[in-house]
């Protein structure tokens, strides 16, 4: 069988950020895929050891069918999808590879391939690939498609262009309006430093309080243009595009990983009150890459965009180890 012949699945459930890694491990493949809609009923909850592989945990509300034919690999992301998956291997008669990213919890003796990132501190496990950060789908096409789509309202922004990438509350962590402000204050450092302007962008997880004095601390008279989760398009791709340096906050290993598939400068806002420990592990994996450099530490650079390095695609890495394992 030719790899184009080979069938995928993506499994797609209310957590875009799960989406997001599988699409960039699918897209690195190179196959056509499927992107499955999944939604969960109130048996989700419980642990995958008693659920085993099954699809009763499943909600029909705007799902796609789950039916054969059965594909040839899996791609799916997060504890609930794995018993879905495992139904799948199940239903094929064992045919689909299935792949896990993130730690998908027990049992995992039928996932062909489970990506983690080294700061999961995972034991060793046969089917384990480690990877820096999170597999994501931010290539350079889709950086260049955004740029085109956005340059004529960015490209007023003046250089050198700081992407500003606000994250917001976790569930161990509250991103308060007291380190909102810090994290204006030290951007507008940095503006007032070296010049240019900002272009601001917020989240779901950004409380309003925290926006607020985010805004208000940003140095009075810098060019700045803001997007908000609600408002229209998303620039977030062409923010990354056009940018000549990426501030972003520490509390996703998402959007610290996308800032770092640029191979532009990235400072990373992380107080030891915003993150946890994997979160610090992760910042340190990326300083030591070569990739990021605390925000703190920022000022006392000789240069606010004099460096650059590989960028990070732990999608690729998982894409070529897929294609090892099944001959591709």
């Amino acid at each position: 069988m030719t790899p184009a012949k080979k069938s995928v699945w993506v499994l797609a459930d209310q957590h875009i950020g799960n989406l997001n890694q599988c699409v960039g491990v699918a897209e690195a493949l190179g196959l056509p895929y499927q992107t499955k809609r999944i939604a969960y009923n109130r048996w989700a909850r419980l642990p995958n050891l008693i659920l085993g592989p099954t699809l009763a945990h499943l909600s029909g509300d705007g799902a796609s069918p789950i039916s054969a034919p059965w594909p040839d690999i899996v791609i799916a992301a997060g504890r609930r999808t794995a018993p879905v998956a495992r139904a799948i291997k199940r239903f094929s008669g064992g045919h689909t590879f299935l792949v896990q990213t993130m730690w998908p919890g027990l049992p995992t003796a039928d996932l062909d391939l489970i990506a983690a990132p080294f700061h999961d501190r995972l034991n060793e496990h046969t089917n384990l690939i480690r990877t820096i950060g999170a597999p994501h789908n931010v290539t350079q096409k889709r950086l260049n498609a955004a740029a085109k789509v956005w340059v004529q309202r960015l490209g007023g922004v003046p250089r050198p262009r700081i992407a500003l990438l606000v994250g917001g509350n976790t569930r161990h962590h509250r991103f308060t309006s007291t380190l909102a402000g810090k994290l204006g204050r030290q951007t507008s450092d940095l503006v007032r430093k070296w010049g240019g302007g900002l272009m601001v962008s917020t989240s779901r997880r950004t409380e309003s309080v925290a926006r607020n004095a985010l805004l208000e601390s940003l140095e009075d008279g810098t060019e700045i243009y803001i997007w908000r989760d609600e408002c229209g398009d998303n620039p977030y791709l062409a923010y990354l595009a056009l940018s000549d340096s990426v501030v972003v906050t520490g509390d996703s290993t998402s959007m610290c990983t996308e800032a770092c598939a640029t191979g532009r400068p990235v400072y990373i806002f992380a107080p030891a009150e915003s993150t946890g420990a994997k979160h610090r592990r992760l910042h340190r994996m990326l300083y030591e890459y070569g990739s990021a450099r605390p925000l703190s530490a920022a000022l006392n650079s000789k240069s606010l965009t004099g460096w650059s390095y590989e960028p990070i695609n732990d999608a690729a890495k998982i894409a070529r180890e897929i294609g090892r394992r099944i001959g591709l």
